[in-house]
């Protein structure tokens, strides 16, 4: 690529007869140096602008990447996460009903235990009560029996009395 110095520093052989001006070649030049030497800057610029913003394209992608590798990773441990909150509130909920059903059978234990001993208790108040009605009834008929004695024998004392007044 042709740079603004070597337009600058190009000389052109002169001609003395029909040649170009001199002055008018050198000015067109001055011009033609100081508009390429501007489009030379102008390209230069921009080809540093291109390379800088290629360097910072290739940063973000890699920010990009860097990025997307995160984001996955926090989606996996996201789904981690959950599955071991998921198992631990099985594993609670299943501890809870193991614990229901024991604490079920121990209550249901001692009912049949209170059931049986109210049942005991129940037996020994019957044969209590039949031990009790047996006593009364020979208490009664002790009572009567002594009752008819006294009453014979008071009896047979007024009857024998009577009869050694007759005699």
């Amino acid at each position: 690529m042709i740079t603004p110095l070597d337009i600058e520093n190009k000389k052109f052989s002169k001609r003395a007869l029909n040649g170009y001006s001199t002055e008018e070649v050198d000015d067109f030049l001055d011009e033609l140096t100081i508009a390429y030497e501007k489009i030379y800057k102008e390209a230069t610029d921009s080809k540093q602008i291109i390379e800088n913003l290629n360097s910072d394209l290739a940063k973000y992608k890699q920010m990009e990447s860097t990025l997307q590798s995160t984001l996955m990773m926090a989606q996996a441990t996201a789904e981690d996460v959950k599955n071991v909150a998921k198992q631990q509130a099985e594993m609670i909920v299943n501890e809870a009903q193991a614990s229901a059903k024991e604490e079920l059978m121990k209550i249901d234990s001692e009912i049949k235990l209170k059931q049986k001993e109210l049942e005991d208790m129940q037996k020994q108040f019957d044969i209590y009560k039949a031990k009790m009605e047996s006593l009364l009834i020979s208490q009664l008929e002790l009572l009567k029996d002594t009752i008819r004695d006294t009453s014979d024998s008071s009896n047979n004392t007024f009857v024998s009395g009577t009869n050694t007044m007759i005699d």
